[in-house]
């Protein structure tokens, strides 16, 4: 008889699952593994040719400094002319979106899957993210899985954020509170190049 990690006797089919499942985890931790040093090597370029392979989805002009960590890659989409910090976590267990034009600090962490603290098992639970468009996210900002953030909205830095933020809202603190209005309400500008070697 096999038991799992709560003592439920598993059957046949349950065991072959979880094997499965196993492999499946190692070859996506070793694929995470190459990302991570693909994140090392400081050009623009190469990086994103390898995110790309992994199955991010980034836009024309578009770039993410060095030092990135992922988790899913293949739900992660990033729209054109954005620039994501170094340093940053992007978690793509459920749909991240990032918009266009938006400017992502250093050592940001997007997360879309948490642990579900009130459950017998301590099972994960998936919430999309999505980033509108002309954000710009302060650095050491945490967003929570389930959040939108509407275009134009700022986070200051070292905000978590575990809830909606309106379009143009400025928002700070632990949890993100609104702070003040963005005035330009017709955002169009371009961010421009990345740091060369970063």
């Amino acid at each position: 008889m096999i038991r799992d990690k709560m003592g439920k006797t598993l059957t046949g089919a349950e065991i072959m699952s979880k094997g499965v499942n196993r492999i499946k985890n190692i070859l996506l931790d070793f694929e995470l593994f190459i990302l991570y040093l693909a994140g090392l090597v400081p050009s623009h370029w190469f990086r994103l040719e390898v995110y790309r392979l992994a199955g991010l989805k980034i836009g024309r002009g578009s770039t993410i400094h060095m030092w990135a960590r992922f988790y899913q890659p293949k739900g992660i989409a990033v729209g054109s002319d954005s620039i994501i910090g170094d340093h940053v976590f992007l978690d793509g267990r459920d749909s991240l979106k990032i918009g266009n034009h938006v400017d992502i600090a250093s050592e940001v962490m997007i997360y879309n899957s948490e642990h579900d603290i009130n459950s017998e098992d301590f099972h994960a639970s998936n919430s999309p993210v999505e980033i509108g468009d002309y954000v710009f996210i302060g650095p050491r900002v945490i967003i929570m899985p389930g959040v939108k953030i509407g275009t134009g909205a700022v986070v200051a830095g070292g905000a978590v954020v575990t809830a909606d933020i309106p379009e143009f809202a400025i928002v700070g603190g632990v949890p993100a509170k609104v702070i003040g209005e963005r005035r330009n309400k017709k955002p169009n500008y371009k961010l421009g190049r990345a740091r060369m070697f970063q």
